[in-house]
């Protein structure tokens, strides 16, 4: 796999949608419950005001993957000054081939440019694919959100790991 990482474009909202939607539809490895359009995902990833960096990994010319870093706009679990997002998605059957790791670099590089001091990764406790990704980055546990309902009401631990950019 010869990956190429680059910021998004509006042109691949789609193919993120596309992506992002496989993955829905599995279940247990986002937070994610509806499907995206293209007009949502650029919505979400490439055009949002909060957004510090969006980066897609194309293996010849096909977005197999992307990662947004963006600060805190949820008024019901604002993060501190300093901090930002982070949300990682490799196409379905090309986790653990080095996409996550690629757009790392390439976030972190956007993160300390932005003067981003910590980012945040957020993810379901039963995500145990997401939860070794991030702690192969360097992320470490933080916090527990206990009991987060899901749309049809089971609840679901959100495990909160972070990254310290300085160091």
């Amino acid at each position: 796999m010869a990956l190429v990482v680059r910021p998004a474009r509006r042109s691949d909202a789609a193919a993120m949608a596309e992506l992002i939607n496989a993955i829905i539809a599995i279940g247990g490895t986002t937070a994610y419950e509806e499907s995206f359009d293209a007009e949502s995902m650029d919505a979400a990833y490439i055009s949002l005001p909060q957004l510090v960096s969006c980066f897609v990994a194309e293996d010849d010319g096909e977005v197999v993957g992307f990662q947004g870093l963006m600060r805190s706009f949820d008024p019901d679990d604002p993060l501190p000054d300093g901090w930002a997002t982070i949300g990682t998605f490799a196409r379905v059957g090309l986790t653990q081939r080095g996409v996550g790791g690629a757009l790392f670099a390439a976030t972190l590089e956007a993160a300390r440019a932005a003067g981003i001091d910590v980012i945040d990764a957020t993810i379901r406790a039963d995500n145990t694919g997401g939860l070794a990704f991030y702690s192969r980055q360097g992320f470490v546990d933080y916090d527990r959100l206990v009991g987060v309902p899901l749309k049809e009401g089971k609840p679901v631990d959100r495990i909160r790991k972070r990254f310290d950019v300085a160091r």
